[in-house]
């Protein structure tokens, strides 16, 4: 449920009015009373006796936007004839589609795209495997997996509901990079099913996006795909979140002064999305850190850590602290949520060092709302649209498997993505750069493309290009 009405629960009502004076007044009084926002008035068409419209409506959730119906239904002077959910509509039949990148329009078409010419290709993939990444789809697809285990905010929803959330990446992927992605939601029952799944898939794609994987098993399955496979693989919510969090980090130290390596900074929560943004904080200079998971601070000797928990227990937490969030919060530098709505208090903000900085990013809602630390935080950002700052994961993805599938690389390295992360913060000019503006607009075209240049860069001076 959203708090105020939005976008992602607006109807379309098609009425028809009658064309008398005062009953347009009467229908947008009625929808506003009944706590609709009216968005848009489309298709005017007038019939004499009527004038038909179609109104889109923002409501607050299921049980709002029926509510809107029927009191639009009841309003004197009105018919309605239809409505329907949009965000369903749009969703109707999938999202993506497959389309010919060549024509076959006669006889000589045909034998090049197919029999008999396309066996020449064939038997030239078949002598040299390398060229099935200039002569096949290879050169510019990506597989986006899941087995819908954690999808976020729904959390083990499984392949078949995962699949709208991976027709969007596909769709993100290619609007922002021109990049080309599928999704392969499979049926399985672990991380190791998962992992040979993907390994004979592998031929198809030029890389792999790995996506909503619940930890611990994300982590195994990323790291065994990255030692089997020679394609870059890449689990968007460990590092994709981690790239747009240290970009967010850079801009945000730009503006208090401070220096990553006099920063106390505290992560909540110490799952995939944590575990990466530690150590991709430690790669770019931070060396005072600790973690904080839902049975309190993680630090090295722990009961129950798991392998990858323990690798941020030794690399974190020099000091050893212990306790609830609000007991290792007193005087950081920094605060980046990954975690659970409401676990951060007003309080524990207050007890924070000057000019503090908040990156709540649990979403839908976050670990304390902007408005709740207004006046006390210097910078904040959420990975919400609705307010300032937006740390979103489509500032990175796209951009970085644009410049792995340009480099031919065969692997995603730490530096790629410091260096997609320092592409994603210079974006912002220093004249353009304030409290209320440290990240660039998703819609900011030439983010990815800076991105892909500097991820390209990064993968020759790592040796990992191919190209």
């Amino acid at each position: 449920m959203s708090a105020v009405p939005a976008t992602q629960y607006s109807i379309v009502l098609k009425v028809s009015l009658d064309n008398v004076p005062g009953v347009l007044g009467r229908l947008t009084t009625a929808i506003g009373e009944a706590g609709g926002n009216i968005y848009a008035v489309d298709s005017f068409v007038a019939k004499a006796a009527t004038v038909d419209r179609e109104i889109v409506v923002n409501c607050t959730d299921v049980a709002h936007q029926q509510q809107i119906a029927d009191v639009v239904a009841a309003t004197d002077g009105i018919t309605l004839h239809d409505w329907w959910d949009r965000t369903f509509a749009m969703h109707e039949a999938g999202k993506i589609e497959v389309l010919p990148l060549c024509p076959v329009g006669d006889a000589d078409d045909l034998s090049m795209a197919y029999t008999p010419g396309v066996a020449r290709v064939c038997m030239a993939i078949a002598e040299d495997e390398t060229l099935a990444d200039e002569y096949t789809i290879r050169k510019n697809t990506v597989a986006i997996v899941s087995d819908g285990s954690a999808v976020l905010g729904l959390g083990d929803i499984g392949p078949k509901g995962a699949m709208p959330v991976m027709e969007g990446k596909a769709l993100l992927f290619k609007e922002f990079g021109g990049v080309e992605a599928f999704p392969i939601c499979i049926d399985v029952d672990s991380p190791e099913e998962i992992i040979e799944t993907v390994v004979r898939l592998a031929p198809t794609f030029g890389g792999v996006n790995l996506e909503d994987i619940a930890a611990p098993g994300a982590f195994l399955i990323e790291e065994e795909l990255k030692k089997r496979l020679d394609i870059p693989v890449f689990h968007d919510d460990q590092h994709g979140t981690a790239v747009v969090a240290l970009a967010a980090l850079e801009n945000a130290l730009r503006i208090t002064g401070k220096h990553m390596n006099e920063l106390s900074v505290v992560v909540s929560g110490v799952g995939a999305a944590g575990v990466a943004i530690g150590k991709i904080l430690l790669g770019a200079g931070v060396t005072e850190m600790v973690g904080v998971d839902s049975k309190g601070a993680v630090y090295d000797g722990r009961d129950g850590l798991n392998k990858w928990k323990q690798w941020f227990a030794e690399n974190t937490n020099h000091t050893g602290k212990k306790g609830s969030l609000s007991d290792v919060m007193g005087g950081a530098d920094v605060f980046i949520g990954v975690s659970a709505p409401g676990v951060l208090s007003v309080d524990d903000v207050k007890s924070m060092a000057s000019d503090p900085i908040v990156f709540a990013m649990a979403n839908p809602d976050p670990e304390i709302r902007p408005e709740d630390v207004e006046g006390i935080v210097r910078v904040m950002g959420t990975g919400r649209s609705d307010y300032p700052n937006q740390i979103n994961n489509v500032l990175a993805f796209p951009g970085i498997f644009r410049g792995a599938l340009d480099a031919r690389a065969s692997d995603i390295t730490e530096n790629m993505k410091l260096a997609a992360a320092s592409a994603i913060a210079t974006s912002i000019s220093d004249e353009d750069l304030s409290e209320d503006f440290i990240m660039p607009s998703v819609f900011d075209r030439t983010v990815s493309q800076r991105v892909a240049v500097a991820v390209e860069a990064a993968a020759r001076a790592d040796g990992v290009a191919r190209n």
